[in-house]
């Protein structure tokens, strides 16, 4: 197994290295920000603007690629990922952090793209699923270390600003130096949304409010605990813990919808998501005791939706087409992260901190409601795929489809892309 790592060491060091730049870039914004006085309103729009470039990122690189190459795009990408962070540290005003948030989406949707078709490439179809599992963990811990990283030192200062540069720069020196083969163009996802809508409305639906609501707790829960007056340590940790928390999750999530109906099991999650809302909002709680707890069931619920959603879309989807289907699911989570942190933003700015999850309350309100109204019209189907865990969609790009949708092939379970028009819709 470590043989068969050995050459793909520079891909996961350059994809380990973005994420844990992206990890600082993406907290100390907030921080930064909320300790010169933002408003709610223009830090959401900070959330706003990076959607608005991870799904431009999504859909423009393949295009970059074929014309310049991977390597030069992915160095070009990295660089003016580093100039984003550089510029947000000399011109302090979210007039400029929001546009320069859109341009670091941007770069960080292409360069993870062009990564991923690299490694996508080079793994062999013995080791597929093993890469795919590692390279799903080195980059939830970089990340969750590049958010860690915060409680060393002062986020009114430059230092994180200037690290995250340096590393966003080092991201770009193992492909350049590599002497790997350059891959295959890469993988176009275009957004259908009748196509989705005919394949399974509730997968349409629900992945457009776990966008609003994951983008919504992704941007501004650091803002939601640093008004309370937890202090940076326990600012990192109220993020990072969510996230931990919905990738441990995914296990016992998986395991449940392989074995009962996967609305059940979102529904499940859906009121859990709901119970922890309430609780931050009736509870009104200021100490890490009981928010970081809170926190953790938090991102156990909303984080392990997204797998399910993808999970039950390919379950009534006709083989060959893992890639429409779970890519346009990809590109609906992105437009419900373009609207969540404006909502948020904006709400904070009106009522208060806690309206942050009257945003998120209200996104697992209608996915209940809704997933409830698809069980009692439309029947669970007859065979079902496997449940596979998959990577925060915060950070998933169609390559990251496209790698899964290569091991599910390997492995038989492909019960993929659109049935025909004519059909009625499904789950």
């Amino acid at each position: 197994m470590i043989r068969s790592l050995l050459p793909l060491s520079a891909l996961l060091l350059g994809s380990a290295f973005l994420l844990f730049a992206g990890g600082i870039n993406g907290l100390i914004l907030p921080v930064r920000g909320e300790s010169e006085g933002f408003s709610a309103a223009s830090l959401g729009l900070l959330g706003t603007g990076w959607a608005l470039g991870y799904v431009a990122g999504c859909l423009r690189t393949p295009a970059l690629v074929a014309r310049v190459g991977h390597i030069r795009a992915f160095g070009s990408l990295c660089a003016l990922a580093a100039i984003a962070v550089l510029l947000s540290l000399l011109l302090i005003s979210p007039y400029v952090w929001v546009p320069v948030r859109a341009l670091s989406g941007f770069c960080f949707a292409g360069a993870a793209m062009i990564v991923e078709s690299w490694l996508n490439e080079r793994a062999d179809a013995k080791s597929r699923g093993k890469v795919f599992g590692i390279y799903t963990m080195v980059n939830l811990a970089a990340s969750t270390a590049g958010q860690m990283v915060l409680i060393l030192g002062d986020a009114r200062g430059f230092f994180f600003f200037v690290l995250a540069a340096i590393i966003y720069c080092l991201a770009l020196l193992p492909t350049a130096m590599s002497a790997t083969s350059t891959p295959k163009p890469l993988t176009n996802v275009s957004l259908d949304l009748k196509g989705l809508w005919v394949n399974s409305p509730i997968a349409l639906f629900a992945v457009f409010m776990v966008g609003i609501s994951n983008s919504s707790f992704g941007t501004m829960a650091a803002v939601y605990a640093a008004r309370l007056g937890l202090p940076i340590t326990e600012v990192a940790l109220f993020v990072s813990i969510a996230i931990l928390a919905g990738a441990v999750m995914q296990v016992p999530v998986g395991i449940a919808s392989d074995k009962m109906d996967r609305r059940w099991v979102l529904i499940g999650m859906g009121v859990l998501a709901l119970i922890a809302d309430a609780l931050f909002i009736f509870i009104a709680a200021d100490t890490a005791a009981v928010l970081l707890p809170l926190s953790a069931v938090f991102g156990a619920a909303v984080f392990s939706m997204y797998p399910i959603i993808v999970a039950h879309a390919n379950d009534h989807a006709a083989p060959g087409t893992f890639i429409q289907v779970s890519g346009g699911l990809l590109l609906v989570f992105g437009i419900g992260s373009i609207i969540g942190p404006t909502i948020a933003g904006f709400a904070m700015s009106s009522l208060g901190e806690f309206s942050l999850f009257l945003t998120t309350g209200a996104a697992h309100v209608m996915l209940v409601l809704f997933a409830a109204v698809r069980i009692k019209l439309k029947a669970a189907p007859e065979h079902k795929g496997s449940f596979q865990a998959a990577p925060m969609a915060r950070v998933s790009t169609p390559e990251t489809v496209a790698m899964a949708a290569e091991e599910a092939e390997l492995q038989g379970q492909d019960r993929e892309g659109y049935p025909a028009d004519e059909r009625e819709p499904q789950g």
